[in-house]
């Protein structure tokens, strides 16, 4: 009697492995790419590379560098980009110091652009990362309050990370994930988060610009130069035309309420 119910239940097992197996092959493809975002966080610190992230190793190499971009521009281009797109994904600080050594090593218009351009495909990297690992599943378990929230944020979703990314309130790999939560289709994302972090790029960037001047007197950049009432002020001016549409929308929606019978 044993022997037939032990035979029944290893029959009933391998009956279920070929469905388990799909099952567990989509769950690690779902979960492989945060989890290398999150190792390589791990790595960065572990083998000691955020000492190279600092204005330290910026002034140290400086001479070095500018050598570099001297020899093969276009290379040395390519290699800054990619360099601040795995910062970016990887969700380590130090997109100041980047923004800075791009403007010393480009210019103000190029070292800002180039900026952007890394910064925005590690932010699309944990976006898609993000999504693909939770954000269907909260998205199915949320309860009807987190759907009108997501409803209420994709409404007026360009206009949001639009501002979130103007004004750092928020970390950056903070409003990396939230848009990927509440399901910002991509497109949205990817538009928000260049117009969004475009100006604060190109301040540090021109900061940057005049970074060889600092270095030869001996002087560390200001990097709350952003904070200034003549810089912060035009930004914060843009956040607030980024809401007009939104306040807008609001006050005609509670208007045609009132009219209602």
């Amino acid at each position: 009697m044993t022997e037939r119910f032990t035979s029944a239940e290893n029959r009933t097992t391998m009956a279920e492995t070929p469905r388990a197996r799909p099952l567990r092959r989509n769950l690690v493809r779902r979960i492989l790419p945060l989890a290398v975002l999150v190792a390589g966080f791990a790595a960065f610190f572990a083998l000691g590379l955020d000492r190279y992230l600092s204005f330290r190793a910026l002034a140290e190499n400086h001479d070095w560098l500018k050598q570099q971009v001297a020899a093969n521009a276009a290379l040395t281009a390519a290699v800054y980009v990619a360099t601040y797109a795995l910062v970016a994904a990887f969700s380590i600080p130090g997109g100041a110091i980047l923004t800075l050594l791009g403007g010393f090593l480009f210019g103000t218009w190029l070292g800002g652009a180039y900026a952007v351009t890394g910064a925005t495909l590690g932010a699309v990297a944990v976006f898609l990362a993000a999504r693909t690992a939770l954000g269907n599943a909260l998205r199915e378990k949320a309860g009807s309050a987190v759907r009108r929230m997501q409803d209420g944020f994709n409404e007026n979703a360009l206009n949001y990370l639009f501002v979130l990314r103007l004004i750092p309130i928020f970390p950056f790999w903070l409003v990396n994930l939230v848009p990927a939560f509440v399901g910002v289709p991509l497109r949205t994302y990817v538009i928000g988060t260049v117009f969004g972090i475009m100006p604060g790029a190109l301040v540090y960037a021109s900061v940057g610009n005049g970074l060889g001047e600092l270095l030869a007197m001996g002087e560390k950049p200001n990097l709350g130069i952003i904070f200034r009432p003549d810089i912060l002020g035009p930004i914060l001016g843009l956040a607030v035309l980024a809401l007009l549409p939104v306040a807008y929308k609001k006050w005609r929606g509670r208007a045609a309420a009132k009219q209602k019978p």
